[in-house]
This record gives structure tokens, C-alpha cells and sequence, in this order.
């Protein structure tokens, strides 16, 4: 039995029936990590004491058979972002490098709860500024599938892609989950705005991010879902307690017919010569699936989708210049050795503590927000936004669920140096759901040249069950596929 392939469900029926132990369970992923994180650098800190004594008050769990969960004993990765007391958080920047935060966040709260083992943080672009993990001030992650491509924004979607942990919880602030999940080949999730709670997430755009869930299954990914979600009163923009995930809906199951659901296939997502072919015919393929089972296809437009982009970069670089501004050298984080006075602290901290993309994103942030900018640039974009917002929310009255791509392309070649501006391009597809507040989620649908392409779902907050019920169904006739280091 290769514990690193099977399903969240088998590896809790194996706990239960004590044909394995919770021990023995992080065990096998310890030396997987210990394998083959040197090599992808999926993780900035492993958690192996921690996780060994976790493991072993999973078992006194088991054994007494008190508040076993699904998650119970189940090892789960955690993005470096999201605070983990007494373990260190450093948001993969040289400013937190040795920050050890002194609680929980609420969603490490919530898995601890259910008995997971928190097993690893795991790495990511700078405070999740980026799209390929190269802002990392730890290095780059690769891509299981191959060393030498992209493996999206989060090292998340890699570690749980490789087999290093069968679950991870991440954030999405413009798509960076869901390209990591497209790229490496996995589930992600990024929920609707306000369905889990995002205290104790170092924020770097509140109004826009996420934290969500990564699982190598549709239904793994439902499970951590729901154990996730739910209102939280340290968080004042979590959703009521009827909100989506609370309500009782069956989100495990297996696939069901498509039959009566309406799919939105908004032109403006598969136009232009952006597109890479093959992953345009891999996604349309995956809407082909749905209908193919009782569902029907809804062509719609959304003619807000040419600035939506320029809205999120905007909006996202206003809120980094605020968020980002705590990091001073005075309160916690690091200070310069070399500052002789106040100035010279502020000044010398925030040049050698921050990488390349967080201080662009300070000093783009800083100038929208500035007396003179402020109503052409973040005002505007806010506009935009509104636009954003209604025309989905119109769109939602002729449709279920809308599909589209997640990506323009295949993952690209790992350090291909590319201009700021490319990078923020790659999002094109995925940035609408953060300015909105709608669930998305990233399926895999299929290989090109080797690679995998996910297939994005879109709904509003509430629909969650019909969401994991699309992607349950596209998962069943797409079947699963795993990169050759999980395979060997």
C-alpha cells in the first residue's frame, strides 16, 4: 500500500481499521519530503517534531474514538503566509525570515480541531506576490511534472502534486492557487469571498485574497473545504453561519449527471490569440463533458473582462503599499544593522528587507493612492470593479456555473525572464473571481505536450455543492494522472 497515492478516505479507513498508525502515516511523508524537497523546494520549514507529536495525539484520538474527524491524523502542508504559532511564518521574505508568530490562524486553528498533523510550510512568491514562486527570497519551487517549468505561485499545489502531503491550504490573492493547481495538476480551490475565515493570514491585498484549499481529489478537496469554512468573529468579513459550506449540502459524493446544469462560456475568455490552442481545445473539451451528461452550454459575454486585469493590478498594488507598510524595522521583522537614526531605519529595513515585486507593487500602490493619481487610477479602478461584480452577477441569472480556462498556456520554462507586466497577464483569467468575491475552482482537465491544463469553475457564494458536483463529474471521465516523481 503506497500511502503518498491514495485518497483521503482510504487513508482514513486505514486509520481506522488500524491497519496503519497516524505516526506511520507522517512518517512516510517525512521521507518523502526528505527525498525530494531538496530538489523541488516546496517547503521553507518542515515541521517534522511537530508533526511526529501530532500524529501520536491522533492516535490516542483513534484509539479512544473521540473526535475523530476525516482529517483526523491526516497530514496537511500550510502556506508560509498563514501564521502557525510557535512555528516559524516568513511569508517566503527576507523581512519575516525568523518570525515566530504567538497564535494561530484561525484556519490552523480549525485543522488542529479536526486532528490534522501540520506537517510543513510551504513556499510561495514574497507575501504571495508573483505567479512563479522566483520572488521568493528561498529560492524558486519546481514543478513535479518537470524541474524545468513554472509551477505557478504557490509550492502548495507542487508538494501535494509530488506526493510530499496529501493536502495543503494556501491563498489566492489574483489566481495564484488555481494556476499552481492548473500547472502541477491538482484540485484547488479559491473560496468565495468571506467563506473562510482569513485571520492570522499575513495580508498583503484584504480586499482581494483567500485562503483555500489543495487536494490531489475533488472530493479530498470538499472535505478540507468544509472543515476550513465557516463564520469566525476575529474575522468582521466572514460569512453568517448559513453561508456556503455550513448548510448541510452534500459536497462528497460521487460524480452526479450534468443533467439541467447551465454552463457560462463567456466569449471574452476564449478569444484572442493569447491562447494557446491545445489548452483552448483541452478546456472546451471539459464543457463538451458537462453537456455531454445533461448540462447545457450558455454563451455569455462580460465586456468588463478587457480592464479587469488593470483593475486588479491597481487595486492590488494600493493595498500592498498599506499592508506592507508595517514592516518597519521598529515593531517585529527584520531591522538593518546600519541605521543610524529613525530615517535611515525606515529607509535601509524596507530596501533589504523586501524583494523586487513587493517593493514594485509598494511604489506602484504608494503613487495610485497619492493625492494627484488617486481619482484617475484607484477610483477608476474601483469603478471597474463595480462593473465586474454585476455583470457576473448577471451572468449568474442565465447560468449555474460559468467554465473557462486558467491559464493562457502550458507552464512555462522555469527563470524565463519575463517583464512585470507579462506576469500580470498571466492572471488574466483567474483575477476576475478575486474582484468579485466568487468561489473558483481549478480542475485538471487533460495533458498537452506532457503537461497538465486545469479547467476553471466559477460560482457565487452558496453554490459550492453544484461547484464540486461539476468537477466531480469532469474528474470522472478525465480520470486521475500523476507526474513521474509520484509514479516512481
Amino acid at each position: 500500500m503506497e500511502l503518498s497515492t491514495l485518497s483521503l478516505k482510504e487513508i482514513g479507513d486505514a486509520l481506522r481499521k488500524k491497519t496503519v498508525s497516524a505516526r506511520e502515516i507522517t512518517g512516510v511523508f517525512l521521507e518523502r519530503i526528505n527525498r525530494f524537497n531538496p530538489e523541488l523546494n516546496a517547503f521553507v520549514t518542515v515541521a517534522e517534531e511537530e508533526a511526529l507529536a501530532a500524529a501520536d495525539e491522533a492516535d490516542h484520538r483513534l484509539a479512544r474514538g473521540e473526535r475523530v474527524t476525516p482529517l483526523t491524523g491526516i497530514p496537511v502542508a500550510v502556506a508560509d503566509t498563514i501564521c502557525t504559532k510557535g512555528l516559524k511564518t516568513t511569508c517566503a521574505s527576507r523581512m519575516l525570515a525568523n518570525f515566530i508568530p504567538p497564535y494561530d490562524a484561525t484556519v490552523v486553528s480549525r485543522l488542529k480541531e479536526a486532528g490534522a498533523v501540520i506537517i510543513a510550510k510551504t513556499n510561495s512568491d514574497e507575501f504571495g506576490a508573483g505567479t512563479t514562486t522566483g520572488y521568493s527570497a528561498f529560492g524558486p519551487v519546481r514543478n513535479p511534472w518537470d524541474k524545468n517549468r513554472e509551477p505557478g505561485g504557490d509550492g502548495g499545489a507542487a508538494a501535494v502534486a509530488a506526493g510530499l502531503a496529501p493536502l495543503a491550504v494556501s491563498f489566492d490573492t489574483g489566481g495564484s492557487l488555481r494556476r499552481a493547481a492548473a500547472f502541477c495538476g491538482v484540485a484547488g480551490l479559491k473560496p468565495a469571498y468571506g467563506s473562510v475565515s482569513r485571520y492570522g493570514l499575513a495580508a498583503l491585498a484584504p480586499s482581494l485574497e483567500q485562503i483555500g484549499p489543495l487536494a490531489r481529489r475533488v472530493d479530498d478537496l470538499a472535505l478540507l473545504y468544509q472543515v476550513l469554512a465557516g463564520p469566525d468573529p476575529l474575522d468582521a468579513t466572514s460569512l453568517p453561519a448559513d453561508g456556503p459550506g455550513r448548510g448541510g449540502e452534500e459536497l462528497t459524493g460521487p460524480a452526479a449527471s450534468g443533467k439541467g446544469l447551465r454552463i457560462g462560456l463567456p466569449r471574452e475568455y476564449f478569444t484572442g490569440d493569447k491562447l494557446q490552442a491545445a489548452v483552448k481545445e483541452r478546456v472546451l473539451a471539459a464543457a463538451g463533458i458537462i453537456t455531454g451528461e445533461g448540462g447545457e452550454q450558455v454563451d455569455l459575454t462580460l465586456p468588463s473582462t478587457e480592464y479587469a486585469l488593470a483593475a486588479h493590478i491597481l487595486l492590488a498594488a494600493a493595498e500592498a503599499s498599506s499592508s506592507l507598510a508595517r514592516y518597519d524595522g521598529v515593531r517585529y521583522g527584520y531591522r538593518s544593522p546600519e541605521a543610524a537614526d529613525i530615517d535611515l531605519l525606515y529607509k535601509k529595513t524596507r530596501t533589504e528587507g523586501f524583494g523586487s515585486e513587493a517593493k514594485r507593487r509598494i511604489l506602484l500602490g504608494t503613487l495610485v493612492l497619492s493625492a494627484g493619481s488617486y481619482n484617475d487610477y484607484y477610483l477608476n479602478a474601483q469603478k471597474i470593479r463595480t462593473l465586474v461584480i454585476r455583470e457576473f452577477a448577471e451572468a449568474f441569472t442565465k447560468c449555474h456555473l460559468i467554465l473557462t480556462p486558467v491559464t493562457r498556456e502550458v507552464p512555462g520554462r522555469a527563470g524565463e525572464e519575463r517583464s512585470p507586466l507579462r506576469q500580470y497577464q498571466d492572471e488574466c483569467y483567474t483575477v476576475g473571481a478575486n474582484l468579485a468575491g466568487l468561489s473558483g475552482l481549478s480542475v485538471p482537465c487533460g495533458l498537452v505536450d506532457g503537461l497538465p491544463v486545469g479547467v476553471q469553475l466559477l460560482a457565487p457564494a452558496g453554490r459550492e455543492a453544484l461547484l464540486f458536483q461539476a468537477a466531480r463529474t469532469l474528474e470522472a471521465a478525465v480520470g486521475e494522472f500523476s507526474p513521474p516523481i509520484l509514479r516512481g
